[in-house]
């Protein structure tokens, strides 16, 4: 395979080429432009194919509000099935009784694992008198507000590591009752990391699995959004990485945007011409036109009247040829 020529040609859409010279050119460019930042993009070949990949930055777009994924690492703790559920903060005995815990933890509202800072009786929980803890409601009602994690599933750093890998926010946002429906700041970015075989869909579901919304990918497309006004979806068989290599790096020519299908409408290039112009530029094109139609319309009546006249002129002539006779 001539890898050196135009012969060897890398798909970019349905029935849409690029030979991969050209793609490499423009690859160069892109790779400059971000020189020392982590949006270069690397490529490689596999089986003759060549694979590009990296980071892809996507803008929100969003008009409406988005369902963020209840099932998540951090759940809220469930209604106690029995009254002993209420010493859940606190360290059991063989027989009851409450064991102090040698270390007293602080409550911190904002961390998913904190523990509560009531110190246990002094006392078992079966000596009479004993007087049951009067902070355990409060204490409930504190540790509700924020996402926990379920009793006893104590996490190594390793694992909450993990954990921050694969749960992402957007704007800071995960789900919990208070936030869980709400619309990403228009205009914010965000990034995925994906490859050139990538189609669409699957960098739809991609980024939506990412952020743990719940929509269905099926509501949402990908526009290249233009300064110049000009919006074009990409089709579900285009690559969004190539499409981006192709529009250039540079962000404020060209933007990717995650938006709603039944939303936006696409604006052409000859229609994204009149966009940026102010009213008076626009009414003086209209005029001009209607000039122009009306000079059209007078050409054409003249036109058909000549016509007229000549077939009638044949007509009399038609009708007089006989009684001539």
């Amino acid at each position: 395979m001539d890898y050196g020529g135009c012969k060897y040609l890398v798909p970019c859409g349905k029935d849409k080429y690029i030979s991969k010279n050209e793609l490499l050119l423009h690859l160069k460019t892109y790779n400059i432009y971000y020189e020392g930042q982590n949006l270069q993009l690397r490529h490689r070949e596999e089986e003759g194919e060549l694979i590009v990949e990296g980071l892809l930055n996507i803008s929100w777009g969003l008009r409406r509000p988005t369902r963020l994924q209840m099932q998540d690492d951090n759940q809220r703790i469930r209604p106690p099935p029995s009254s002993s559920s209420w010493h859940s903060g606190c360290n059991l005995g063989a027989h009851g009784s409450v064991l102090k815990p040698s270390t007293l933890p602080d409550i911190q509202v904002t961390d998913a694992e904190a523990t509560p800072n009531v110190e246990a009786p002094r006392s078992g929980a079966g000596e009479p008198g004993s007087d049951p803890p009067e902070e355990t409601p409060q204490l409930m009602r504190t540790r509700s507000d924020v996402g926990v994690r379920r009793r006893g599933s104590a996490r190594t750093p390793s694992e909450q590591r993990r954990i921050r890998r694969h749960r992402f926010s957007i704007n800071g946002h995960f789900y919990n009752h208070k936030t869980s429906v709400f619309t990403p700041a228009y205009g914010s970015v965000t990034n995925v990391r994906i490859n050139s075989t990538m189609t669409t869909p699957q960098v739809l579901k991609l980024l939506l699995n990412k952020f743990k919304i719940e929509n269905s990918a099926e509501e949402f497309a990908l526009y290249i959004v233009h300064t110049s006004g000009e919006k074009q979806k990409l089709r579900a068989s285009d690559y969004p990485l190539i499409a981006r290599i192709l529009q250039g790096p540079c962000e404020q020519v060209s933007k990717v945007f995650l938006m709603e299908k039944d939303q936006v409408e696409e604006v052409t290039y000859d229609v994204a011409q009149y966009i940026k112009f102010e009213m008076p530029v626009l009414r003086s094109f209209i005029q001009k036109l209607e000039e122009e139609e009306d000079r059209e319309v007078k050409k054409l009546m003249r036109k058909y009247s000549i016509l007229r006249l000549m077939i009638e002129q044949r007509l009399e002539e038609i009708s007089e040829g006989p009684t001539a006779m």
